[in-house]
């Protein structure tokens, strides 16, 4: 059984960093690709990040692009999303997603239907 469960997150004040982890089991975690998510009450689920199984290929949200960095650490089967400047826009549930098959590749046109094991979430709250 596929587990996806996310950490990290907290409220921090506007300019601070944050950094979330996610950790899969159940799956050859090297062999998918990962992303962030993230959702603000009222709004529509918004692809943050993505990163491919070797973690060669990334792509970001044009609103998070220069601030926060995803990366991947294969041999302990951990995501992580470094953030930097925050900003209250920022406030969101942040969800995890495993790709829904090994080998998926990471392109602009990644969407989250493309991920298939989710965790529940983490909440960053920003302050101005």
């Amino acid at each position: 059984q596929v587990q996806v469960v996310e950490s990290g997150g907290g409220l921090v004040q506007a300019g601070g960093s944050l950094r979330l982890s996610c950790t899969a089991s159940g799956l050859d975690f090297d062999s998918y690709a990962m992303g962030w998510f993230r959702q603000a009450p009222g709004k529509e689920r918004e692809r943050v990040s993505c990163i491919s199984s070797s973690g060669r290929v990334t792509i970001y949200a044009d609103s998070v692009k220069g601030r926060f960095t995803i990366s991947r650490d294969n041999a302990k089967n951990t995501l992580y999303l470094q953030m930097n400047s925050l900003k209250p826009d920022d406030t969101a549930m942040y969800y995890c997603a495993a790709s829904r098959r090994p080998g998926q590749p990471v392109t602009t046109r990644i969407v989250a239907s493309d991920f298939g094991y989710w965790g529940q979430g983490t909440q960053v709250t920003v302050s101005s």
